[in-house]
């Protein structure tokens, strides 16, 4: 019998299991691929989610969450289409384009879907700021044009991994930074038009959870023209070459499975799909307690450096916030 994996456990013995989740998600899925097949929209199941279309024909048993990619000038197109077909009572989306208040650290686009909640691990550090929806959601990421010379690519790099971490300082702190999100935002965007000619193309550089001088590297015929691949019970688009995307995000050891104990969720810590209400609320304290925990935790394990400055912003900012807190 095929392992049940638990999203999370109730004290009266309730449970959400991961399948629920995914069959959620599934239905979400069909929905958008609609629009975008309506709009001529093209999009790619990335990271995990195709990983899952390759591996098992579906979603990876225990991942929870589902991410899907587009280019930039896709992604302009996405949201006009969203506005006019996306079910408004069933779903909303969050984004930068729309709302000044959306992380821009997080992927670019969040299409949530109305009465579940959910709330993420990372959500004690970066909480959802738009308090309209708190469903359910799939991620859209930008992929755009890039270098493979690292005395171009790294120094734009850099600026986000640096940038990076000052905006979460202040999001935490509740302060809305427009001009640094701006920046960050230009600084992505303009890389992107500089190397607009490049043959190399993966995710815009407002992904900075990554060791900037070991980016995502593939070829824009790695990505492209996309491939409808069997995916549970219907079909969706992955790259053109998913070997070679899946070498540079995992390894030549892709098509192995992980370590029993490491088949797990790693991104859910409340869900409810039957009502957008949290399970429990976390006091703020034990919150802020994480903070300064993750912090130290990215200094003394994490090598990546966009991490590194992570973990001082953090330490600085959970020691200060559990001073002003415990006065």
């Amino acid at each position: 019998m095929e392992n049940e994996y638990i999203v999370k456990q109730f004290a009266d013995g309730s449970k959400v299991t991961v399948r629920e989740l995914q069959l959620e998600l599934l239905e979400m899925m069909k929905d958008i691929d609609a629009i975008c097949k309506k709009h001529n929209i093209t999009y790619f199941l990335s990271s995990g989610s195709c990983l899952g279309a390759v591996r098992h024909k579906g979603f990876i048993p225990w991942d929870d969450d589902m991410d899907i990619a587009m280019s930039r000038d896709e992604f302009k197109k996405f949201i006009k289409a969203l506005d006019k077909d996306l079910p408004k009572r069933k779903y909303c989306y969050h984004c930068y384009e729309k709302s000044k208040k959306y992380t821009v650290t997080w992927p670019a686009m969040k299409i949530r879907k109305k009465k579940t909640y959910i709330r993420e691990i990372n959500s004690r550090l970066l909480p959802n700021r738009l308090k309209d929806c708190d469903g359910i959601f799939i991620d859209i990421f930008i992929y755009d044009h890039m270098s493979n010379k690292k005395y171009i690519d790294l120094p734009f790099r850099l600026f986000n991994t640096i940038l990076m971490p000052i905006i979460i300082f202040f999001e935490t702190l509740y302060i809305n930074p427009i001009p640094l999100k701006a920046l960050y935002r230009f600084n992505a965007k303009f890389y992107g038009k500089l190397c607009k000619n490049s043959e190399y193309f993966a995710d815009d550089l407002t992904w900075t959870f990554k060791n900037p001088n070991k980016p995502f590297t593939y070829k824009y015929s790695d990505i492209y023209p996309v491939q409808y691949v069997k995916f549970e019970d219907t079909e969706l688009p992955i790259v053109n070459n998913p070997h070679n995307y899946l070498v540079g995000k995992y390894g030549n050891s892709y098509m192995e499975f992980p370590p029993v104990n490491k088949r797990y969720c790693k991104h859910t810590y409340d869900i409810n799909l039957k009502s957008d209400k949290p399970n429990k609320v976390v006091k703020s304290k034990i919150g802020f307690f994480y903070t300064l925990v993750f912090g130290i935790i990215a200094l003394v394990i994490w090598d990546d450096l966009s991490f590194i400055f992570l973990g001082i912003s953090l330490c600085i900012l959970g020691i200060t916030l559990m001073y002003y807190l415990n006065k």
